[in-house]
């Protein structure tokens, strides 16, 4: 069953994030992820939301965890942290 990493992130630097954007990338496609969405346009129908949405599929809720806890992530998610903030969750699909 796919699992679905979903992250809601809300960038306070820019320059800083677009350090991080190509190395999460890299890394994600590295481990088997397929990114569904990554911050196209965009409307609020509803409630609140606070900044562009992310959503990457992978075949495991162990493939989605083996990307995120990986050598390659933990080395980029600093510049992500430092020049953003969110939220993020992995979910198993329908």
């Amino acid at each position: 069953m796919s699992v679905y990493v979903i992250a809601e992130i809300e960038v306070t630097d820019p320059d800083g994030y677009a350090e991080y954007a190509p190395l999460a990338n890299a890394s994600v496609l590295r481990h088997g992820g397929r990114f569904v969405v990554r911050a196209g346009r965009s409307e609020v129908i509803e409630g609140d939301w606070a900044g562009r949405l992310v959503v990457i599929e992978f075949e495991s809720l162990e493939a989605a965890r083996g990307w995120y806890d990986s050598d390659d992530y933990q080395a980029c998610l600093p510049i992500r942290l430092e020049s953003s903030k969110g939220r993020m969750i992995a979910v198993e699909g329908a």
